[in-house]
């Protein structure tokens, strides 16, 4: 668990403090976000059948500004929906690297708030829930924006 909030910790900086000096933001952003991804893989736990109180967080519009902040070159995307349907024709959508980095950090700051407030296995469990069916999307639109406005 240690490792998972240091990587936490290395991603959500961008969003919980505005104009970072950093040398090279995007690239320490990517490699964080790849370690985020691979800790997918490690996830193992025991359920932790304990109720307990909801997680509350009314900070988003100044993580979006601090994302703003922190990377002005982000913004609106094109990508293709339904990438795995060849025989169609695929939709042409828009998407924003603001919001991706914007989400991102919201669903980490919840697994680190379970993990100190709740438990760890709570904190895994909810890793796992929110990664597959929300971050995951996120974090793969926003290193494929990242790679190709980067060439």
């Amino acid at each position: 668990m240690n490792e998972l909030i240091n990587i936490i910790n290395e991603i959500t900086k961008y969003g919980l403090n505005p104009n970072l000096e950093h040398s090279d933001k995007e690239k320490d952003l990517e490699k964080y976000l790849v370690e985020f991804y691979a800790q997918y893989f490690n996830i193992r736990y025991v359920f932790d059948k304990k109720d307990y109180e909801d997680y509350e967080y009314a900070g988003q519009n100044k993580i979006r500004e601090n994302v703003i902040s922190n990377f002005p070159s982000f913004g609106l995307y094109h990508n293709l929906s339904e990438l795995n349907k060849i025989e169609n024709k695929a939709d042409l959508v828009v998407g924003d690297a603001v919001d991706d980095l914007t989400d991102i950090i919201l669903d980490l700051l919840e697994i680190k708030w379970r993990a100190e407030t709740n438990s760890e296995s709570d904190a895994w469990w909810y890793f796992e829930l929110i990664f597959y069916s929300h971050t995951q999307q996120h974090l793969i639109d926003l290193l494929n924006f990242m790679k190709h406005k980067n060439g």
